[in-house]
């Protein structure tokens, strides 16, 4: 179906973005998806603390939504970017922001580096059924002992024959649970800078690899959250994604292209979220008038609703700079960084504007609350973006 909607018009739908007829298109598929494969489900899997991935990544590959840039060879729509922001603005349609997470994970983290620098036999392998959702896949990146920081990584993979042997532990791993395999980054030569670092491709079915314990957390319920251990794990040479040595600069290059979809998507969650909150208002009547008639709460929600329009506006701006071969790195770390401390805003004030029932679990604003807290943490915490825009601008002390 995607496919079809992907060659249905190219002319320009939205002046200033990338966004075609093909695009607008494309959204609605991903729209009736959500309304039939995802929201009827959300209150049931938030609860269980967990949403089945293969199924409902399965479902998803057969609609093409797990490889819209990638090309048409490993199974991808051969799409420009744009079709990754779409999905990310359609996504945050979801009741809950486990499953775009999830989801996420999969189309904008874990196989990127693979598609881009992996060699053929190794997308064949792994690219092409992630991309048809007959395999589940997660990044492995962060550690116990080095987050943001990810030069100080420990995890080794040391060579042994045609083999590495990698020991060593990741946290907080989405879909850690449920992957069947992890691009994972470790350190193929010693030291403690980012050289010498590479990405590898670990089936999860690999001798020497657990998940030491799926994780509780404060938000994003129905997402399995694990700590994977890398005792021995052994895996082929050739499953190594590109050059050894190059998995930092692999991983910093998708990093801008997460940090971007992750904007848009934070952009459009809290569009949906103030509209929801202005609905509210108008009905809720206080001291004899509807909630929205008070000037406090009708300035609130537009100077919100003013922030968030530039913040998509800036994530354009990413799209287009792309479009043109430029980095961008510099606009989508302060797209970054602004989709995190506008969306605390957003939540804190809509929890607020509906009073007592905004802090009931069985409506939508205290799971956005809780979800939301994460857009300031993952993908790069506040404080990397302030540092790396702070290094584009010149104004960051040198590194000693």
């Amino acid at each position: 179906m995607a496919t079809e909607v992907l060659k249905s018009g190219d002319e320009a739908a939205i002046p200033g973005t990338g966004f075609t007829k093909a695009h607008q298109l494309f959204r609605q598929t991903v729209r009736q998806f959500i309304e039939q494969e995802i929201n009827p489900y959300v209150d049931e899997w938030e609860e269980a603390k967990l949403f089945p991935a293969h199924d409902l990544f399965k479902k998803a590959g057969d609609l093409g939504l797990l490889g819209l840039s990638y090309p048409e060879e490993y199974g991808g729509m051969g799409g420009d970017y744009w079709y990754n922001i779409a999905l990310a603005e359609e996504l945050a349609h979801v009741a809950c922001g486990a499953i775009p997470m999830a989801l996420g994970v999969q189309t904008d983290m874990a196989t990127p580096a693979l598609a881009a620098h992996g060699s053929h036999e190794l997308k064949k392998k792994y690219l092409e059924p992630a991309i048809r959702g007959d395999a589940v896949c997660s990044v492995a990146v962060t550690e116990p002992e080095a987050g943001s920081d990810v030069a100080s990584i420990r995890t080794k993979a040391e060579r042994q024959g045609d083999e590495y042997v990698i020991n060593g532990s990741k946290m907080y791993i989405t879909n850690g649970a449920q992957a069947d395999w992890i691009c994972l980054l470790a350190r193929t030569t010693p030291g403690t800078t980012y050289k010498g670092m590479s990405l590898i491709v670990v089936p999860t079915d690999a001798p020497g690899f657990s998940v030491s314990k799926t994780l509780k957390k404060m938000g994003n319920w129905a997402s399995d959250t694990a700590e994977l251990v890398f005792d021995n794990c052994r895996v082929p040479v050739a499953n190594c994604i590109g050059e050894e040595g190059m998995g930092f600069i692999y991983q910093m290059e998708q990093f801008q292209n997460e940090r971007l979809v992750s904007a848009s998507g934070a952009a459009e969650g809290m569009d949906k979220i103030l509209k929801m909150t202005i609905e509210y208002c108008r009905g809720r009547k206080t001291f004899g008038k509807p909630l929205i008639e008070n000037q406090w709460i009708y300035f609130k929600l537009t100077e919100l609703i003013t922030e968030v329009e530039f913040l998509r506006q800036m994530c354009y701006h990413c799209g287009r700079l792309m479009d043109r071969g430029e980095d961008y790195t510099r606009e989508a770390s302060m797209c970054k960084l602004k989709a995190g401390r506008l969306t605390r805003q957003v939540a804190d004030t809509c929890v607020q504007f509906h009073g007592g029932m905004g802090y009931m679990e069985e409506y939508p604003m205290a799971r956005y609350f809780r979800d939301s807290r994460l857009w300031s943490i993952g993908a790069g915490a506040d404080e990397v973006m302030l540092g790396i825009i702070a290094k584009f601008e010149g104004i960051a002390p040198p590194r000693t």
